[in-house]
């Protein structure tokens, strides 16, 4: 059950947030086992907003089971006949867009102008998986005798999602549209930190005329994420976390892909110095730096770092902090109170390995009373930063900027691509000539030239090395949510051996 959340919270009071968080077989559900509850906390304000009742195996079961019957039927549908329902869903996403975009404030903490942009790409990931839905086709070969072989695309039955917390909605929506499309049924497990808004995303497909158990959602950490991944009738799992979970998942399963929270990089090369400052802000305090393709080093060429340093700390301490839902915040809080004390402990270290702190790095506390508990601190920019700090080597997410020097384009290549990990990485140049080039040696799997943290939903999403298995979002992803069936028919005699 939850408790009534502030009235400050949510202007439509339409979310029903007493209710229970698992989601099965068209309907809220709360477990049949007694099990201890865990708070669920507002980031803005520290205080409890709900508890979450995790699923053990007989709710795991019970939710892939009503998954397997709406299999049964979705997967029979036409693509059209299934696009259909996927479109309402986009539709009623949009008419109550501000309703989504608040909750996800009040579980996640960031602000509401980027609140709003999550449940727009979430809407535009349906909308564009709905169209892939119509295309879905195989391919026809003649072969000698007027025989011929095709070739189908199917689903493959019932699919898993588990989701992080730094874009609970979004994320759910990313993975099961494409499932959705290619007629899979899905059960997701949201992050135990942000379990709100994945249950909401449940009740509008249901809403739209999905059949009851085609998008479920079941509560829980580690445990409950075990049993999904084992359970003998789930056909794929995708997840999005960190690399250590992420090995987990691998050791347990092959049939896991996984796009995973790892650093990334960016190059500022010469002119641009502007843009390059607009970039660097962009992949290190989106979302209060909480998003997986953050650039955690920011290397600058050499005889520019004395303006680009001059102008991204004048941006970053004019950064708004405060409460999330008004309109003039740029910055909300970080997600809950361990993650935030985990990052000033990365600023601390950073200071003692000899980094210099230029601006922020600091709790925060807002000045409105009823913000007081929230987990909230400062945007830092670390100077003199080298290869071998901790800030450099781990991510941080959060919103810590690490900015580095360089000479050569060779240097910062071999720099850059130092590490075991790869999952985006950007260039920003006035020389499309040599903006081409690095981003060809570049070992990351999305790259931005002169842009950073764009992730339009017809562009797949993922990483290199360990920063993940598959792609998110795009054409490609079709792939990862079917199976190819190829047929042979033949028109003559059959020539035996024997």
């Amino acid at each position: 059950m939850c408790f009534a959340i502030p009235v400050r919270c949510v202007s439509s009071g339409s979310v029903d947030i007493t209710a229970p968080l698992n989601f099965w077989a068209g309907k809220r559900r709360t477990s049949q086992e007694k099990r201890d509850k865990e708070n669920v906390y507002e980031p803005a304000t520290g205080r409890v907003l709900c508890q979450l009742e995790p699923c053990g195996a007989v709710e795991v079961n019970q939710a892939v089971e009503a998954a397997k019957s709406a299999f049964g039927h979705w997967s029979k549908l036409s693509g059209m006949e299934r696009a259909r329902i996927m479109i309402e869903a986009a539709h009623i996403i949009e008419s109550r867009r501000e309703e989504i975009a608040e909750m996800e404030v009040v579980n996640n903490g960031k602000s509401i102008t980027e609140a709003r942009l999550d449940v727009d790409s979430a809407r535009l990931c349906i909308e564009y998986y709905a169209g892939m839905a119509c295309t879905l086709a195989g391919q026809h070969v003649q072969l000698p005798g007027g025989s011929f072989a095709y070739t189908r695309r199917e689903p493959l039955g019932v699919c898993v999602g588990i989701g992080a917390w730094n874009y609970p909605f979004q994320i759910a929506a990313w993975k099961s549209a494409p499932a959705l499309a290619c007629g899979n049924s899905m059960v997701f497990k949201p992050s135990p930190v942000t379990p709100v808004t994945a249950v909401l995303l449940a009740e509008l497909y249901t809403q739209a005329g999905a059949p009851e158990g085609l998008f479920n959602v079941v509560q829980g950490s580690q445990e409950t994420g075990s049993l999904l991944c084992h359970h003998p009738d789930v056909a794929k799992v995708s997840f999005t976390g960190s690399v250590p979970t992420g090995k987990k998942f691998v050791l347990l399963m092959l049939r896991c892909d996984f796009s995973i929270d790892r650093y990334s990089s960016m190059t500022l090369t010469q002119i641009m110095e502007m843009n390059a400052v607009k970039g660097a802000l962009m992949a290190n305090f989106l979302s209060q730096g909480q998003v997986c393709s953050n650039a955690t080093r920011v290397f600058v060429q050499r005889d520019i770092l004395p303006e680009f340093m001059e102008e991204v700390v004048r941006r970053t301490q004019a950064i708004e902090i405060g409460d999330p839902l008004l309109e003039s915040t740029r910055m909300g809080a970080l997600v809950s109170q361990p993650h935030l004390e985990r990052v000033l402990s990365f600023v601390d270290q950073a200071k003692k390995e000899g980094a210099t702190v230029l601006c922020g790095g600091e709790p925060f506390i807002p000045s409105d009373p009823k913000l007081r508990g929230g987990y909230y601190m400062t945007p830092c920019v670390l100077g003199n930063c080298t290869d071998e700090m901790t800030c450099v080597k781990e991510e941080i997410f959060g919103p810590v900027m690490s900015v580095l020097s360089f000479e050569s384009e060779e240097e910062v290549l071999r720099r850059a691509n130092d590490t075991s990990l790869g999952l985006a990485a950007g260039v920003f140049t006035s020389d499309v000539r040599r903006a081409h080039r690095v981003v060809e040696h570049l070992k990351a799997g999305s790259c931005f030239i002169n842009n950073y943290n764009i992730t339009p939903v017809e562009v797949p999403f993922g990483g290199f090395k360990m920063s993940g298995i598959g792609r998110e979002n795009g054409q490609v992803t079709i792939e990862y949510y079917s199976q190819l069936k190829t047929v042979f028919v033949e028109m003559g005699d059959v020539d035996s051996l024997f």
